[in-house]
């Protein structure tokens, strides 16, 4: 084991995805990290589908997010050889040689007209102009569909085929995060952190999620409550789809996002605090991915999770220097792990450097810890 830094370059608060990536960049960059971990309980980047998506959150308005997103999947490659992953021997004690990612593309498709031509809409006026190099999105019919993944059901109306929107097994790229930092020397605590006052390190990044408020009262950020499930392949079952596929069931979204022993299916969300899974939700969800690929009967239902997502107002990260010490990334919302390495990256700029930098999309917000307080 890691011997314990008596007064670490960096002590991040948080150990979910955000944390993780952002403790390995710096700890890459030679500082000698402390990570402080609460658990997984609750936790967002536990409770994920992992998708590397930043066409499928792209909505009207939110292009600057968008234009973040994008970018990070850019980053995503760099961050993916650096854990090892698709290697025999990847980072990180356990490893088990399995692929953190597990699709490296997705599908949009509709069940009925007014889903197509919402979908249509989007790809049209938000995903096509946020498009960069060697990211391609083309319309494709049912029979396409079909053709690309034989289990969905034949009822489908159409769709787009969006390259280079993958995803990852979270959990395995949590695990991994874990253990490639502790190759890299850095020390991971188990506890539960209530006063950063009381955090030692001569740099301090809070990073813990939907707890960021409880430790820093500027926190401009609330829970949303979101439910995922998990199913497991039987040998009965058909196989999981090779791509991410994001459908549109009369008005509602559904991700089918595929496993290496099955699929996840996501995501509910609610501005709720109440414990536990809403029977409507579970419904819904099922509803919804039998409607698409009807052969998940057979599979088992082996989760039901709830976590919850750290919103800001705007919809955008808080990646900001909020006092001489205290760095914050936090209000990532749906789009955690996406922009895990965006973010990292953007923190180790503010680590090194300390200087007061335009904030991700917001023109009157800067980085400074000035006009933080």
């Amino acid at each position: 084991m890691t011997a314990v830094i008596d007064t670490p370059d960096l002590a991040v608060v948080g150990g979910g995805v955000i944390g993780l990536t952002s403790a390995l960049a710096a700890a890459d960059a030679g500082m000698r990290v402390v990570v402080h971990d609460a658990g997984p309980q609750e936790r967002a980047s536990h409770v994920a589908g992992g998708m590397l998506g930043s066409l499928g959150e792209g909505l009207p308005g939110e292009e600057a997010l968008l234009a973040a997103t994008s970018a990070s999947v850019a980053q995503w490659p760099t961050l993916l050889a650096r854990l090892g992953d698709g290697s025999q021997k990847g980072s990180g004690a356990g490893d088990t040689g399995e692929t953190i990612a597990t699709a490296a593309d997705s599908l949009f498709v509709a069940t009925t007209a007014t889903d197509l031509e919402h979908l249509t809409r989007l790809a049209d006026k938000v995903w096509a102009p946020a498009l960069g190099a060697g990211r391609e999105i083309r319309a494709i019919g049912p029979a396409d569909i079909r053709e690309l993944e034989g289990a969905l059901t034949s009822r489908l109306r159409g769709g787009f085929l969006a390259m280079g929107e993958g995803a990852v097994d979270n959990r395995l790229l949590l695990a991994r995060l874990r253990g490639a930092l502790r190759d890299a020397g850095a020390h991971l605590r188990n506890d539960t952190i209530t006063d950063l006052d009381a955090v030692a390190g001569r740099q301090v990044l809070l990073a813990a999620g939907a707890g960021v408020p409880q430790l820093w009262s500027g926190a401009r950020i609330h829970r949303a409550k979101g439910e995922i499930l998990r199913l497991t392949r039987t040998r009965w079952s058909v196989p999981p789809p090779s791509h991410v596929v994001r459908a549109r069931v009369d008005g509602r979204m559904v991700y089918l996002v595929p496993r290496a022993d099955g699929i996840v299916v996501g995501a509910t969300q609610y501005e709720s605090d109440e414990p536990g899974a809403e029977v409507s939700g579970v419904r819904d969800l099922l509803d919804d991915a039998l409607t698409v690929m009807p052969g998940l009967a057979s599979y088992t239902l082996a989760e039901v999770g709830v976590g919850y997502r750290p919103c800001s107002a705007d919809g955008l990260p808080l990646i900001r220097r909020i006092d001489e010490r205290v760095v914050v990334a936090a209000g990532h919302g749906r789009n955690g792990i996406v922009l895990a390495p965006y973010t990292a990256q953007r923190v180790l700029e503010i680590l090194q450097h300390n200087d007061v930098q335009q904030e991700v999309g917001r023109e009157d917000d800067v980085y400074g810890y000035e006009e933080a307080r």
